[in-house]
Formats: structure tokens, C-alpha cells, sequence
């Protein structure tokens, strides 16, 4: 199988990675790609949110399957413009990705499917603004309706830090505060069939304690020791079965990844947000732990084949991956800073540990150098979560990268027990 991957972040570093172990693949190929993708894939200078020049580089390729692992590129139709060639593409038409691309759209879906979520109110002027403010209260949790790279959610105490958000966007879902630990759940899909992966927790905010700016996420970690062992279960059958049903009812099919971003509340189970790919960091920590092969699943859910495919095998152990992020994320990053100590952690702490590359390229002369906000997703497995973290954490230190900085709690309390 030739496959090309679509991005060039670390959620597609993890992607050609796991392809690359893939026995089936014969050719891997990634658009635009980054350096660490380099070392694994062959890359190509391609605009991924131009369709048409996707399309051309996948029949060029003679491509069997095309992985579109950014949202933008979904939600622009690049897979449309894909499948119009007759070549087979995980993501989702950019009808269905509007599931991701308005708050709005699936807030519609989720009342239409009575998938159980936030109360909410979608707002495109000053008077409704402050109207769904005064309705809900503290904590003010404010969304803008299109993508905003995972940085467009506000949670604040502030109400006017509330609605100064909300009066930048041109149109806002404004909704009650979920209480409650999150979790992020992955499901493969070719629209009719529902396939769940193992869930994973990440973390948003910039600093430790869950201080500090919003940010795509500093690190994750999968399984959750303290997750009702039914979840995955229960998630299927109130969330996922039902939201990809409506979706085919109304005739806008969604196959590809279905990212449920849930909070675990008092009153059961809600549904923060729906995503239309797979999510960065929570990606890293997932398939490092899956046994099945990634090609097969990925072209069974491209080609409508997901009801006859093998029950999915994971690993017992655990996955535990913490971003490096350049000076000022997620502000404005400062970017072209080289990266050192790459070559210790491939040498000292492989298999165990590695690097997956986010947002970085290689200067004339060979240098890895930062190109992005969010730089590395230093990823480790281990027995427990203790191990795998304690692994993650040593290859970091041996990262050198001028005014980075991570977050040195990631799944620090779930490794502990609490």
C-alpha cells in the first residue's frame, strides 16, 4: 500500500510513524511534512488546503490511500476533492467536518441525536452576548464557532475577559461550565460502522496546575487508571453511534476520526466538543499503544470495510508524551532557535522514548531548527503510567532548545493514584 499523510505536525509525525512499522506499506509519503517526518517519510512541497494539488500529488503517487490529519484541510474539502479521483481518503467530507468547523453546526447534530451536552446559547450580537452571560454565569465558558487551531475556547471567572472574546468572534457559543475531569475519545469511522480507540487525557493549559493561557495542548497520556472501565462503552453507545448516525440521516456521511472531547461530570457523561481528526497531543499517547496495524484500519474506514475488520489489540502498558513549546507560546512563539541533544535521545533512550516533531525544518546546513509554537512531543511507553512518564521526562532533559519551555506535570497525578 502507498499511503500519503496530509500536515506536518506532530500528530502526522505519529501517523508516519506508526505507518512506517506497517509491513504493508510499501511507500510513505507526508505534505508538507517537517523534519522529523523527513527520516521516515518522503516529503512534498504541497499547499495541503489546496485540493486540487492534493489530488494531483496523490494520483502522481499513484497513492492507495491518503490520511488527511489536519482540520483545516478537512473543513476545506480537500478530501472531497480526493474521493473525486476515486482514491480512497480517511477524513471526512467538508459537510461533515463542519461537525469541528462550527460550534453551532454541532450543537444542531448533537440536540438532533440527543447526544447529552453543554446547555448553549449561539450568539451574533452584543445584547445576546451578554444576555447568555447573565443566563449561565461563572465560570464563563465562551467558543468561538469556527477553528481557532484549539485556541479559541475562553474559561474565566472574568466576565468581561468573557465578553471581550466573545465580541472578536463573528458569531460565539456560549455555554454552562461542565464540571469534571476530561477525556479525549477517538473513534474510526466509515460512516455506518463505529470503531472507539482507548481514551487519553491531555492537558490545554500553558503551565502547570492548569495555569496560565489556553494553548493546543502541552502533553498526554493514555490509559486513565481512574476511568470507569465501562466509559468507552457507554461513550459508543449515547455519543458516537448516535452523532454518526444523524450525520449519514442527513446525508453528509462522516467517515474518518470522530475526536469526542467529553467531560466526565456529576451528572454523567457531556460533550465539551466534537473534532473531525485525530487530536494533537492525545494522537501520540494512542497509537503508541496500538498493535493493529494502522494501514488496514485507516483504508478499511476509507473503503466502507469497518464492519469486517478484526477487533482492534493494544498494548497492556502505558504512553505518556510532554511538549516542548518555543519562547512565547502560544502568544507569539519566536521560531528559527536550533534544537539540540535529537541524536542522545535516539541513541540513549530508544525504543522506550522518542521524538516526534511538531513544528521544526532544517536550515541549509542540516540543522534542526524551531519553525512553530508547539516544537517536539517527547513520547515514551512503559509498563505503568510512573514508567512511561519517568522515560519521557529523562529525554527531555536532554533537549536543548533556547527559551522552550513544557509542562512537568503531565499525568503526574494519575501515575501517583489520585
Amino acid at each position: 500500500m502507498k499511503v500519503l499523510v496530509i500536515g506536518g505536525g506532530a500528530r502526522e509525525h505519529a501517523l508516519c510513524r506508526s505507518l512506517s512499522l506497517d509491513p504493508d506499506v510499501s511507500a510513505l509519503h507526508c505534505a508538507p511534512g517537517n523534519a522529523g517526518i523527513a527520516e521516515v517519510a518522503e516529503l512534498h512541497g504541497v499547499d495541503a488546503l489546496d485540493g486540487r494539488a492534493v489530488a494531483d500529488l496523490a494520483t502522481a503517487l499513484a497513492a492507495d490511500l491518503v490520511v488527511v490529519g489536519p482540520e483545516a484541510p478537512l473543513v476545506a474539502g480537500v478530501a472531497d476533492a480526493v474521493r473525486e479521483r476515486g482514491i480512497p481518503v480517511f477524513g471526512p467530507s467538508a459537510q461533515a467536518a463542519e461537525l469541528e468547523g462550527s460550534k453551532a453546526f454541532a450543537k444542531d447534530v448533537m440536540a438532533a441525536a440527543g447526544v447529552p451536552t453543554a446547555r448553549s446559547y449561539v450568539c451574533t450580537t452584543p445584547e445576546e452576548i451578554d444576555a447568555a452571560l447573565d443566563a449561565f454565569g461563572a465560570p464563563y465558558v465562551v467558543k468561538d464557532d469556527g477553528l481557532a487551531a484549539g485556541k479559541g475556547v475562553v474559561v474565566t471567572e472574568d466576565v468581561e475577559a468573557a465578553r471581550a472574546h466573545a465580541n472578536a468572534c463573528d458569531r460565539v457559543v456560549i455555554e454552562e461550565f461542565l464540571d469534571g475531569p476530561e477525556v479525549s475519545l477517538f473513534a474510526v469511522t466509515d460512516g455506518e460502522t463505529v470503531v472507539p480507540l482507548q481514551p487519553a487525557q491531555d492537558f490545554k493549559r500553558a503551565h502547570d496546575g492548569d495555569q496560565g493561557p489556553n494553548t493546543g495542548g502541552m502533553g498526554a497520556y493514555s490509559p486513565l487508571p481512574w476511568a470507569d472501565p465501562k466509559l468507552v462503552d457507554e461513550v459508543l453507545r449515547t455519543v458516537l453511534q448516535p452523532t454518526v448516525d444523524e450525520l449519514r440521516r442527513r446525508g453528509t456521511p462522516f467517515s474518518g476520526l470522530l475526536y469526542a472531547g467529553l467531560a466526565i461530570t456529576s451528572r454523567g457523561v457531556r460533550v465539551i466538543e466534537f473534532n473531525a481528526r485525530f487530536g494533537d497531543p492525545e494522537t501520540q499517547v494512542v497509537l503508541a499503544r496500538l498493535k493493529t496495524p494502522l494501514a488496514g484500519l485507516l483504508h478499511a474506514a476509507a473503503t466502507g470495510a469497518l464492519a469486517t475488520f478484526p477487533p482492534l489489540r493494544w498494548s497492556d502498558g502505558a504512553a505518556v508524551t510532554v511538549v516542548v513549546a518555543s519562547h512565547n507560546y502560544p502568544d507569539a512563539p519566536r521560531t528559527g532557535d536550533p534544537i539540540e541533544g535529537l541524536a542522545e535521545v535516539a541513541e540513549q533512550d530508544a525504543p522506550d522514548a522518542y521524538v516526534l516533531h511538531a513544528g521544526t525544518r532544517r536550515d541549509a546546513s542540516g540543522v534542526v531548527l524551531s519553525a512553530g509554537g508547539r516544537v517536539l512531543s517527547v513520547t515514551a511507553t512503559g509498563a505503568d503510567l510512573a514508567t512511561a512518564r519517568d522515560r519521557a521526562y529523562r529525554a527531555v532533559g536532554r533537549i536543548s532548545l533556547d527559551g522552550s519551555h513544557h509542562r512537568t506535570d503531565i499525568a503526574a497525578k494519575a501515575a501517583a493514584g489520585e
